[in-house]
């Protein structure tokens, strides 16, 4: 196993060359400690390859599961053009308050809508009302909702859409799962690799530890 201090230098390499942080990032973070937000954000670096992501595929239109403080959705909002759209869904209405005016802060208001509750009664009403489907999909909130939520992304995707999920090496622990998310992130997994619907690969991500973001490319509905 990489010694810890050794994949810090790494992050903070990689972070110092391809992802310094400007003031509204540094703000959204600063804020976010304040309102006693959990530090559980993708990294710098990380946040920097959702934005390429987006870019690659000329994402117009951004679904973001879990907000928290706002962080990961300014990266992905930076991606759209001047007419894209971007919608955040956050359960805790005190961390949706916070990523608002995050958000407002890095003035990207008019693109970004965070609403509020349930993810899967929230995507269910989207689904529901025909919302226009979308061209990224990034999942980081409650692990055991990986599987509902990969497939009511799919529901609101189209061929070529991306879909992104945060978290699924579980520092490890999903090669051998000893716990129930620990198997359910496992499960998720090994449903992304045999979706017929998908093309798709987990890459290692690394920060304190070696983590992991699944990325997967519609290719049918």
């Amino acid at each position: 196993m990489m010694d810890e201090a050794v994949l810090e230098a790494l992050d903070a390499y990689v972070e110092c060359l391809f992802a310094p942080q400007d003031e509204a990032l540094e703000f959204t973070l600063s804020a976010s400690r304040r309102a006693g937000l959990p530090d559980i954000q993708v990294s710098p670096a990380e946040g920097r390859l959702l934005q390429l992501l987006a870019l690659m595929v000329g994402a117009g239109r951004i679904l973001e599961i879990g907000t928290l403080g706002g962080y990961s959705a300014i990266h992905l909002a930076r991606a759209l053009p001047d007419v894209g759209t971007m919608v955040s869904l956050e359960a805790s209405a005190h961390h949706a308050e916070v990523a608002r005016a995050n958000i407002e802060h890095a003035g990207l208001s008019e693109k970004v809508e965070v609403r509020t509750g349930d993810a899967r009664k929230l995507l269910a009403r989207m689904i529901q009302d025909g919302e226009e489907p979308f061209d990224v999909v990034f999942i980081d909130a409650d692990k055991r909702g990986y599987p509902e939520y990969l497939e009511l992304s799919l529901t609101l995707s189209h061929p070529g859409t991306l879909i992104l999920a945060d978290n699924t090496f579980r520092g490890g622990a999903v090669v051998q799962p000893a716990d129930e998310t620990s198997r359910v992130l496992h499960e998720f997994n090994l449903s992304l690799a045999r979706d017929p619907r998908l093309d798709s690969i987990l890459i290692p991500v690394v920060r304190e530890r070696v983590d992991g973001l699944s990325i997967a490319r519609v290719k049918n509905i």
